[in-house]
């Protein structure tokens, strides 16, 4: 039994991706992964059925707990309100109440440089990413006050550094970065731990876009000092799972930044 059994979490963009060694490629699977092995409830939501699917199977044969599929896709043509008050009714239906609530989903068009881009690109990032945050903070609020719960958000060094190539993708992930800051001097008085993890983690995403953009790869995605990427479980997954511990609480207010997938900095 882990310390977050009982606990209800719901992890945005978590449907299963395999980088080509057979290691886990997605930050929002490794994630479900590390909580799964602490006993909680999962809900996890993603475009691709089958992915959550096969995510859903795997977690709940290897480690016995229950997972929530929602098929969900916040995007500038949908009703994004009710895409995502499904998702928190469903939720609710299902296990009661939210603990944690953790938002990775992104899609972007990377290697296409500032003036190439297109609106319905710049669009695909800033919903995906930037709008899906906002609905699901706002729509997670009056749970996450009730059970003095956590939020945390996922910002990239793509904004922080200006990462060629990644202009809409940089301006979502700033804007996330941004409304994670508001949320936690808003929400501390309530309890809700609100963070935000800066990660560069080694997905398949990530493999894909080294293969489809090597110039572009080459410039923006730097080998961190310890010599390799963040592992999506094992360092991703962790920092999420020691963030959702009471022992953090003292933390409410500040923002984090996991720099390479390798350590905290607060």
């Amino acid at each position: 039994m882990g310390f977050l059994t009982g606990k209800t979490v719901i992890i945005t963009g978590a449907g299963k991706a395999t980088l080509s060694n057979g290691k886990c490629g997605s930050i929002g699977y490794g994630i479900a992964t590390a909580y799964a092995k602490e006993g909680a409830n999962i809900v996890i939501t993603g475009r691709n059925v089958q992915k959550l699917q096969d995510a859903k199977e795997e977690l709940e044969r290897l480690y016995g707990i229950k997972v929530l599929p929602v098929q969900a896709d916040v995007n500038a043509g949908a009703d994004n309100e009710a895409v995502v008050q499904n998702v928190i009714k469903q939720t609710i239906d299902t296990f009661g109440d939210i603990h944690v609530l953790i938002n990775c989903a992104q899609a972007s068009a990377s290697g296409v440089t500032l003036a190439d881009h297109t609106t319905e690109q710049f669009d695909l990032a800033v919903y995906s990413g930037l709008y899906a945050t906002f609905y699901y903070m706002k729509a997670c609020y009056p749970y996450l006050a009730k059970t003095k719960g956590s939020v945390i958000n996922f910002a990239s060094g793509a904004g922080l550094f200006g990462n060629f190539g990644q202009c809409a993708y940089a301006a979502a992930k700033e804007g996330i970065r941004g409304l994670t800051r508001v949320a936690a001097n808003e929400w501390g008085k309530d309890g809700i731990n609100v963070n935000i993890i800066c990660p560069l983690a080694w997905t398949a995403q990530l493999e894909n876009f080294e293969k489809a953009y090597p110039d572009a790869f080459k410039q923006n995605v730097k080998m961190p000092p310890m010599g390799h990427y963040g592992d999506v479980e094992e360092e991703i997954g962790r920092v999420c799972v020691q963030l959702a511990s009471p022992d953090f609480k003292y933390m409410t207010g500040e923002t984090l930044t996991l720099e390479g997938g390798m350590g905290l900095r607060p």
